[in-house]
């Protein structure tokens, strides 16, 4: 399924339920999806489990902060969603345009470690067609951000590609290389299986630091001691590591406000990296036009970055 610019916005045909834990808090989370009016984009709905407070957490640039590892949405150290890129993920290349995420402060649910039960969610209610065009952000111009060693960028491309390269110091990863022209069969059959990844040898370290209490076998894949994958069941793809990094990137960007036009590329990158290319795209002008419809600048402001600073490794949403 091609990109089509003249389509029109989506909605989720019916409310979706998910229930697991948090990642990095290992509390239990639930958490609910409802269909939402055309032009509202992706809006998550927070609540404090204290207080009842509540607060409106746009998915777009003004929202985000460089994490090492996750990406949160709104205040650390007040309401916010954390760990909401394989959920962004899934609700991009699934053409998912307009939904209200409600949730209580924290994580959003790991479930296995990547998009696929949001994907087949999705596919099970299916989709309903708003009266409102959908708008694009087309790429122009490249523009690259670089950290150290590591470096992405956006470029200009006929349809939406995500080209991923890693470079591990470690025997079960090495160095791997994913590109991928997005579409909705695409991603549902190459990327949303991918599950996060870490180190056995960091999981102390993690814990004594407040971070991986959710992480298990369940739901990351981990590299022991001897690097190699200590999963009774092996991988889901011989280069799983560098598709979730892709998975990763695709929920990052969404972050943009629209679908992308254009290619991402990325070296050794994660989501800082990738919350920095969002942020410098935005930067300049010159770089992206609009097409298809109109859409709102509120989407895609990026005066706010919010910042975690974390370790830099956890079960490798890093």
């Amino acid at each position: 399924m091609g990109i089509n610019i003249l389509g029109y916005q989506t909605t989720l045909r019916k409310r979706l339920e998910f229930r697991g834990v948090g990642v990095h808090s290992g509390r239990p989370v639930e958490m609910v999806l409802s269909p939402a009016e055309a032009n509202t984009g992706i809006v998550f709905h927070v609540t404090c489990p204290n207080t009842g407070q509540t607060r409106e957490i746009p998915a777009n640039a003004d929202s985000i902060g460089a994490t090492d590892l996750c990406t949160v949405l709104g205040d650390p150290g007040g309401l916010h969603a954390a760990t909401v890129e394989h959920l962004l993920a899934a609700l991009r290349a699934m053409n998912v345009d307009n939904v209200i995420v409600e949730m209580e402060s924290g994580e959003v649910p790991v479930l296995d470690g990547c998009s696929r039960e949001f994907v087949d969610s999705i596919h099970a209610v299916g989709l309903t067609s708003l009266s409102e065009l959908r708008a694009y952000i087309r790429i122009l111009k490249p523009v690259r951000v670089e950290l150290g060693s590591a470096w992405a960028e956006m470029t200009p491309y006929v349809g939406t590609r995500y080209d991923v390269e890693i470079d591990f110091n470690c025997a079960a990863i090495g160095r791997q290389r994913f590109t991928v022209d997005l579409t909705a069969q695409n991603f549902s059959r190459e990327i949303s299986r991918a599950r996060t990844f870490g180190f056995l040898k960091d999981v102390e370290r993690l814990w004594a630091a407040g971070f991986a209490l959710g992480s298990s076998l369940e739901n990351s894949v981990v590299i022991g001691a001897d690097n190699q994958v200590i999963n009774p069941d092996g991988l889901r793809f011989p280069d799983e590591f560098v598709r979730h990094k892709a998975l990763d990137a695709i929920g990052d960007t969404a972050l943009v406000g629209a679908p992308i036009l254009g290619c991402f590329r990325s070296y050794r990158g994660g989501h800082k990296l990738n919350g920095m290319t969002v942020k410098a795209l935005l930067s300049d002008k010159s770089a992206f036009e609009f097409v298809g419809a109109m859409v709102s600048r509120a989407k895609v402001r990026h005066a706010e970055l919010v910042t975690v600073g974390a370790p830099a490794y956890a079960p490798a949403t890093a």
